[in-house]
């Protein structure tokens, strides 16, 4: 007998915090065997089925996606995230980190259990992980759609209890872990209303009561259909023209000359030319966005005709900046961006299949087209430097980004031209696609970005293609951008109590 052991020593028992645990794990599982509820027997197995694999958080997600607007497409977005991360996390770490069997079905009634039952571990619920993580992803970006969603997760969960495929403390920790999925999505992917705008020069503007004095022109080749019907039924007193896209310049001068306030909806290069009408006859601009990316006005806070009715009839607006450009003897301005290089190519090859095969699936063609084909950067002086240039864009303020999101402009009156430059080089395609994951200020062999408030393009050679807010164009040799600080009134939205800045 080894010296080592004392045989006096007490031999470790079982811990009695965990057994007793276990034990009311136990007791809940059979308190839910045990009890009657009425029309749970048809409902909740078919809805635990119905969870597998995910399946119906993809159909609530296509739900979502039908309703048509921005906020409820992010939200089937994020929910979806959300949903994978869990999924990951549960199927890599959870199930094998816990190897906890399944409960014992005898005190289940036999209607209520499932025809196939799993052969995973039972320690975490993978769909109460998946419903807690969709529902939960959906009310950090939408909280209206995540009340909605809810109670059919709260019953998803429920079900793995009733069915007898899970103890309460699995159901309950895998919801733990799935909403803890849709914070760490939302950590590397911020929803919106985490960017809250800074405060914003604030415009005296007028209120409009059911619309009375507001002439919106629509674009009708934007698909602006139901947003204008939306806005007629909210504001019955707005007068609504309706257009062709050859048409909407003249309408838009014909509005502006007879409006209180000048409305807009279509998509951003509609929306350039009610802005470039409105500065030119004083007027504020109240937009509807009613085209497929719809920057300016998800960057000023109007996602739909709710945000912009609120405005309207609150009388809430700011002043924003204004780019411009000249080029000889053009003029313009842009109030997103404005781009030389590679970028006005994409645009144009873009524009050319979008009718053809739709806008996203128009957009991937036309880069792998454009970086596919063999050409030469374009040759300008820049800051008394004359370089190859891959692409040189401004931005209309600054675009920030935070975690993967996408850049987003934060302060649209900023006074600030971003300046994104892709050096000339061998491999373009290496290089746009270094710039596009770089953080706003970067600098390097491939790519730099600085911030100014103006900026001379020496030695372009007149024709380059330039792109203006989606619009193409020639240049006609030298180029100048500058911004014109707060000089466009707008309506948006302004939440909450943020102080704000006043201007006279």
């Amino acid at each position: 007998m080894s010296p080592d052991v004392d045989l006096t020593a007490p031999t470790p028992g079982p811990h009695p915090v965990r057994n007793g645990l276990l034990r009311l794990d136990q007791r809940v599982f059979e308190a839910v065997a045990a009890r009657h509820w009425p029309g749970a027997d048809p409902l909740l197995p078919r809805l635990s089925r119905s969870a597998n694999h995910g399946v119906l958080w993809f159909a609530a997600a296509a739900a979502l996606a039908a309703a048509r607007t921005p906020r409820s497409r992010r939200a089937a977005v994020r929910g979806l995230a959300s949903l994978s991360l869990a999924s990951l996390t549960i199927n890599t770490l959870g199930k094998r980190s816990v190897r906890r069997p399944r409960p014992v079905l005898d005190p289940v009634p036999l209607v209520r259990q499932l025809k196939r039952q799993p052969i995973t571990t039972s320690f975490p619920s993978g769909h109460a992980a998946s419903a807690a993580a969709f529902a939960t992803g959906v009310a950090l970006e939408s909280p209206a759609w995540g009340a909605a969603v809810a109670p059919v997760a709260a019953a998803v969960a429920l079900s793995r209890v009733y069915t007898g495929v899970h103890f309460p403390s699995d159901v309950l920790a895998g919801a733990a872990l799935g909403a803890g999925a849709a914070f760490a999505v939302r950590g590397m992917v911020p929803t919106r209303a985490q960017l809250i705008p800074p405060a914003r020069p604030r415009a005296d503007v007028p209120a409009l009561p059911q619309g009375e004095g507001l002439v919106m022109v629509a674009n009708i080749a934007s698909g602006t259909a139901d947003r204008v019907r939306a806005l007629c039924d909210a504001l019955p007193a707005a007068e609504v023209v309706e257009c062709e896209p050859g048409d909407v310049g003249a309408e838009l001068e014909k509005a502006a000359g007879r409006a209180r306030v000048l409305g807009v909806c279509g998509g951003d290069g509609t929306v350039n030319a009610a802005a470039e009408i409105a500065l030119r006859h004083g007027v504020p601009l109240a937009v509807l966005p009613g085209g497929t990316l719809n920057h300016f006005a998800y960057d000023l806070g109007v996602e739909d005709v709710r945000d912009l009715c609120r405005a309207l009839e609150g009388g809430e607006g700011v002043r924003v900046d204004v780019g411009r450009f000249a080029s000889g003897a053009q003029r313009g301005i842009f109030l997103n961006t404005f781009s030389l290089g590679v970028y006005p190519e994409l645009v144009r090859e873009r524009e050319h299949w979008s009718p053809r095969i739709g806008g996203w699936p128009a957009g991937v063609l036309a880069a792998v087209r454009v970086l596919r084909a063999d050409r030469h950067p374009l040759e300008a002086e820049v800051q008394g430097r004359r370089r190859p240039l891959w692409m040189l864009f401004a931005g209309n303020g600054t675009y920030h980004r935070m975690g993967l999101a996408p850049g987003r402009r934060l302060d649209l009156a900023d006074g600030q031209l971003d300046i994104r430059v892709v050096h000339g080089g061998r491999r373009p395609a290496l290089r746009l696609l270094s710039a596009a994951l770089a953080g706003p200020l970067t600098r390097s062999p491939a790519h730099a970005a600085v911030q100014v408030g103006r900026l001379r393009l020496t030695g372009v050679a007149p024709g380059t293609l330039l792109a203006y807010d989606g619009e193409i164009t020639e240049t006609q040799g030298d180029l100048t951008l500058e911004k014109l600080p707060e000089a466009l009134t707008v309506y948006r939205p302004l939440t909450g109590n943020r102080p704000v800045r006043h201007v006279s």
